[in-house]
């Protein structure tokens, strides 16, 4: 079960280029997550190297997520979890762009 819903949200943020890539909303609300993203330490065990930009136009290559206060604006709904068995995404966070990859 939980691999199905692992595909199928997957399948949901991989619609577009935004499944790597994209403008991100945070929710507090795991019912209005289009994944639940768990933050890991080490960069090995993450399916999304995530550079966090500070300009909207660079979220469309892979790995690269801007954040928005607006979820209308967003490409996808993201909720934190604090459980890395919880999570759809487990995403490492880098300072450079060059490092910034998904693995699906």
């Amino acid at each position: 079960m939980r691999a199905l819903l692992f595909l199928l949200t997957t399948s949901l943020l991989m619609a577009s280029t935004q499944a790597q890539a994209g403008i991100m909303y945070i929710t507090k609300y795991k019912s209005e997550a289009t994944a639940k993203v768990y933050i890991s330490q080490y960069k090995s065990e993450a399916n999304c190297i995530v550079y966090d930009t500070k300009y909207k136009s660079e979220a469309s290559k892979s790995g690269h997520w801007y954040y928005t206060q607006y979820k209308s604006e967003a490409t996808a709904n993201i909720y934190y979890t604090k459980y890395k068995s919880e999570a759809d995404l487990i995403v490492y966070y880098t300072k450079y762009k060059s490092e910034a990859r998904c693995r699906f």
